[in-house]
């Protein structure tokens, strides 16, 4: 009895649905987050312009010194989400597997949502190329200032780390080795190096072992990974209220190094990018009008809050808890789907970062006056929807894809350093669309896929089981 009404009480603390952990991230949306990073981005970008060796205020080294000091929050705030983003999506994914009711649902929503995710990827990647083919954002920047751009820091890190990946030369005969590559023969290492294909794909499979065994077996480790999932979107929500002093830092710095003449440039770049995300966005919700029968404006009322944070927060991982809230409570979508889509599709369903890559690569190819024939454009969005599936979904992971992306078409890294600044503020427009495209996902699926347990009836047996566990809980208290 004190056994039992213990693990009842245990259960009660930590509570099943994430929905019940967006409480502080909802604070930070009526505190208007967003607004403070939009005033950030701008002071940031103002004073890194001011502070800007060409201006002649402060000298080079002085001014280098100080963009150092003034991103350190920032290098602190991005060092933290990926502390904490691999325990969250581990226990997200393997939590949302394992509550579901119906093993046979579970099955058919796996094989629609691949192919869900699959498909809305590669629309994604191919706009991307069409819109960098059509406007030519390349051909607005002045190319006297590419040759004396240097990569240097992170950067060159990630151009070499590309360089390395795009070395072997692709063979149909390694196709074989690269499936098998995918399984995480030793997931600990997985989860130590941050792949996160493989720690999704351990997930996976961890949580369908804990539906095959009784409850009583699974239960220790499912109330384990709800704990960890609690403390992780915890440290989360403490660490986004620092985000607007955290972009003003690193684009002052970004500003610092690259000056007014390139941001000019590179405008034009912005306004392309920012095009084919409102496109997207207009796929999303022609989406979710054909195959989720939503009205597209409602759609876009109903994913406010999460566009907004997904935006200040720039972590689709981040803001999962009031995503799956606004999918079960805005979108009346069943809480089993929600809690299994919203997950996955943090780490796997990246519309917007798919976009993102394929228009850089077009920009960086025009900008070294590179053609690139129709093969290599098809192997371009290929390329791109391989390498967005299971990026981390965390700031400045996208520079890290990019990289690759970049190498195995032939494009010089060295233009990373142009756009590293840059892609501070136009991630946060793909982390937005990545965030839609989870919503999207989970009203389509919640029509094309049967339920055989109606929405009402799981948000029933949810209630019951939160009164029994109440009830049991004040049990062991007074027992205690």
């Amino acid at each position: 009895m004190m056994a039992g009404g213990t693990f009842s009480a245990i259960e009660h603390i930590f509570p099943k649905n994430q929905k019940f952990l967006s409480g502080a991230f909802s604070r930070l949306t009526k505190g208007r987050l967003w607004l403070q990073v939009l005033i950030a981005m701008v002071l940031g970008i103002g004073t890194g312009l001011l502070l800007n060796p060409d201006t002649e205020i402060v000298s080079r080294p002085v001014a280098i010194g100080i963009g150092e000091w003034l991103a350190l929050p920032g290098n602190l705030f991005l060092a933290f989400i990926q502390m904490i983003v691999v325990p969250l999506i581990l226990a997200s994914i393997i939590r949302g597997i394992a509550a579901a009711t119906d093993v046979r649902q579970l099955k058919s929503t796996g094989v629609g949502l691949a192919f869900y995710f699959v498909g809305s990827t590669i629309v994604a990647a191919a706009l991307g190329v069409a819109i960098g083919l059509m406007l030519t954002p390349g051909n607005y920047v002045d190319r006297a200032v590419v040759p004396v751009v240097e990569l240097t820091g992170q950067v060159a890190e990630l151009a070499a780390e590309g360089e390395a990946k795009a070395a072997k030369p692709f063979s149909l005969v390694d196709i074989p080795t690269g499936i098998t590559e995918l399984l995480p023969t030793n997931p600990l290492n997985s989860i130590v190096s941050g792949d996160m294909l493989q720690i999704v794909i351990f997930s996976i499979v961890l949580g369908m072992g804990l539906l095959s065994v009784p409850p009583s077996s699974s239960k220790p480790l499912f109330e384990l990974l709800g704990s960890v999932q609690e403390i992780s979107m915890a440290i989360v929500a403490t660490v986004m209220t620092f985000a607007p002093v955290a972009v003003f830092g690193l684009l002052a710095q970004a500003m610092i190094k690259t000056g007014p003449g390139i941001l000019a440039g590179l405008a034009a770049y912005a306004a392309v990018v920012v095009l084919g995300m409102a496109l997207l966005l207009v796929f999303y919700l022609i989406t979710a009008a054909v195959l989720g029968g939503r009205n597209p404006l409602e759609m876009l009322r109903a994913i406010r809050e999460p566009f907004l944070l997904g935006f200040s927060t720039n972590s689709s991982a981040a803001t999962m808890p009031v995503t799956v809230k606004t999918a079960e409570e805005v979108l009346k979508v069943r809480p089993s789907l929600a809690q299994f889509i919203v997950p996955l599709g943090a780490t796997m369903n990246m519309g917007g970062t798919a976009l993102y890559q394929a228009l850089a690569t077009i920009f960086m190819a025009q900008l070294y006056q590179i053609d690139l024939s129709t093969g290599v454009l098809m192997a371009l969005i290929a390329t791109t929807v391989g390498a967005s599936i299971g990026t981390p979904a965390v700031p400045g992971a996208g520079i890290v894809v990019l990289a690759s992306v970049l190498s195995s078409v032939g494009v010089p890294l060295s233009g990373l350093a142009l756009i590293v600044g840059l892609d501070r503020i136009l991630e946060r427009f793909r982390t937005s669309l990545n965030v839609t495209g989870d919503l999207v996902a989970c009203v389509v699926m919640d029509r094309l896929v049967p339920a055989s347990v109606s929405r009402e009836s799981e948000i029933s047996s949810a209630a019951q089981r939160e009164h029994i566990h109440e009830t049991q809980g004040e049990d062991v208290v007074i027992s205690s």
